[in-house]
Formats: structure tokens, sequence, C-alpha cells
């Protein structure tokens, strides 16, 4: 059990029936009445932040989130499928994976999130290597300038790229901005 004083940046705590991850917090002394805690909490499964106060003598149940990697196996229709080392798989829901899906394609490392024992979240890694499979093509010359265009990659994901990237070529992609980064050589 924690109490709401020994709240910190990071710590995962159950909060009316939901988990919370404590993203900001600050404890507060006013001149007069009682002390308080104030926090920004973000919930981990829906990913919705509020701003909440406490007293800090308020208890919470310490909530531990496991990280498991594992390898994106394949998808049929409605479930989308996970190994983990021991060859164990783990179907989950496509709002579970959504996000992470632009990203990844079969046998792509992924990490993994469960709270007791459920899966609830799929990250995949912070830079991918994705195939063009649709770009108009570059012209010689237009790589003085910052100019971009449309480019949809082997996940079907649109992103930007500068006007010398061409159909078939393997870019690098930052997975939390979606930013092209480089030309990846073969």
């Amino acid at each position: 059990m924690l109490q709401a004083g020994d709240l910190r940046k990071g710590v995962t705590v159950e909060w009316e029936g939901k988990v919370w991850t404590v993203v900001d917090f600050l404890h507060v002394k006013p001149g007069k009445g009682a002390a308080f805690v104030r926090t920004t909490l973000k919930n981990v499964i829906d990913g919705k932040v509020l701003q909440q106060t406490f007293q800090p003598n308020e208890k919470f149940e310490n909530a531990v989130i496991e990280t498991k990697r594992m390898t994106y196996s394949y998808n049929d229709e409605e479930l989308y499928y996970f190994m983990d080392e021991e060859f164990n798989m783990e179907p989950l829901m496509k709002d579970q994976v959504e996000d992470a899906l632009k990203w990844i394609k079969e046998n792509d490392p992924v990490v993994v999130k469960f709270y007791k024992g459920k899966a609830f979240l799929v990250e995949c890694e912070n830079f991918v290597e994705l195939l063009v499979t649709e770009s108009e093509p570059g012209v010689a010359g237009n790589t003085a300038t910052n100019a971009t265009k449309r480019a949809v990659l082997e996940t079907g994901v649109e992103i930007q790229v500068p006007m010398f990237v061409n159909e078939g070529e393997i870019v690098r992609v930052d997975t939390r901005t979606g930013e092209y980064m480089e030309r990846v050589k073969k």
C-alpha cells in the first residue's frame, strides 16, 4: 500500500478500479489548512489524463505492470497473435494493437504490457525500417530544399518523405512522431 504523500513520477497505482501512472505530482503545504498532494495521472489502459488532489494519508494499492518482449506472428482478421520466447501465443484484439500496427510487420519485435496477467498494450520499437511501396518519382536536383512528398510504407501508413526518396527504397521512421529519419542503404 502507498500513501498519497509517497507518490512520485512513474509510480503506478490502482485508484477507483483503474490503473494509473503518476505523470506529475506536487506536495502543497498552504499557509492555512491541511497539506495535500496535487497530481497528474494517466490511465495506462486508455491513455486518459486527469488532474487530481489527494490528502497525504489517502492509500493506494501499488499496481505492477509487467512487460514482455514478444514477436508479432500473424493475424486472422479479428485477433493479432504475438509469441514470447517460450513459444506461447498471446492473442490481442485490434484496439489493443492499433497504434503499433502502423509500424510493425510479421516477425517484428514488440513489447507487450500486462496487468494482472492480461495484455493491454503493444509498443513497437522507437525506430523502424520500412519499404516505400508507393511514392511519386524523385527528381534530380530536389535534394537541396526541404520539400516533402507523400509516401506509403509497406504497412500501409502514409508519411511525408523528402523529394529524393523513391518507391522501393527503405526508410527509417521514428514511430513516436511518425517522422521520416533517413534513407537506409541496402
